[in-house]
């Protein structure tokens, strides 16, 4: 091999090499770069109820929790809100279904009304008061604010059995601290022109007084300046 052949054949190889490293270089100070800003996800609330927010007998979309997602649009307030409301659904239901829910939508905010079918299907208050203060402290540990929903009872259940089974709600709220929504159903119990013609499910007429009731508990907690 000629001189002249050595020569150019390491001129070459330091060529290769530096080519490389350069390469080499370019391609970390690429992955090391900052991307495109991404837009900050939108924080969720979570509604964990039975067939009073899951629209029982009621069109799409026409329900409490439908009219929320549309005040929190109309008010520039940017969440989304996932309905996880399940007719017929107990606070066992609801306990278990959380864990799920929390760990796949990360919830800001969890809204738990349960408890009604509880009573219906005679399931023990103890046990109602057991499942309820485990939801909550499961969206807590998740980081979650929350708001619980009070219910009644019919009146034909007892005044012993029905005044307990609503003050479970007001015990529970001031134990783990968070805000009450006293009765879903007030300003309508009373009005049987409000109910469908079970007398249990409110119409759709009804679902703006029902939102009107949660609203006070859930505007607190949002953050109104999230960006859009």
């Amino acid at each position: 091999m000629t001189p002249r052949v050595t020569a150019l054949k390491t001129a070459l190889g330091v060529a290769v090499v530096a080519a490389a490293l350069l390469s080499a270089s370019v391609t970390a100070r690429a992955a090391n770069a900052p991307g495109p800003a991404q837009e900050p996800a939108r924080p969720v609330i979570v509604v964990l109820g039975d067939s009073i927010s899951a629209e029982y007998g009621l069109p799409r979309d026409t329900g409490w929790v439908a009219l929320m997602r549309q005040r929190l649009t109309d008010e520039r307030i940017d969440y989304s809100v996932a309905n996880a409301s399940i007719s017929g659904d107990t606070t066992s239901g609801g306990r278990a279904r959380l864990p799920a829910l929390m760990q796949r939508l990360k919830p800001s905010i969890v809204i738990v009304e349960l408890g009604a079918n509880d009573a219906l299907r005679g399931v023990p208050l103890s046990t109602t008061e057991d499942n309820l203060r485990t939801i909550i402290e499961q969206a807590q540990q998740g980081h979650a604010k929350v708001v619980l929903v009070g219910m009644y009872v019919p009146p034909n259940y007892g005044p012993d059995y029905t005044q307990k089974f609503h003050g479970l709600y007001g015990e529970l709220s001031k134990e783990l601290r968070v805000p009450l929504v006293p009765f879903l159903l007030a300003g309508i119990a009373d009005k049987p022109d409000m109910f469908q013609a079970d007398q249990i499910h409110p119409t759709q007429q009804a679902q703006p007084v029902l939102l009107n009731n949660v609203w006070p508990a859930v505007k607190p907690l949002l953050r109104t300046s999230s960006p859009r």
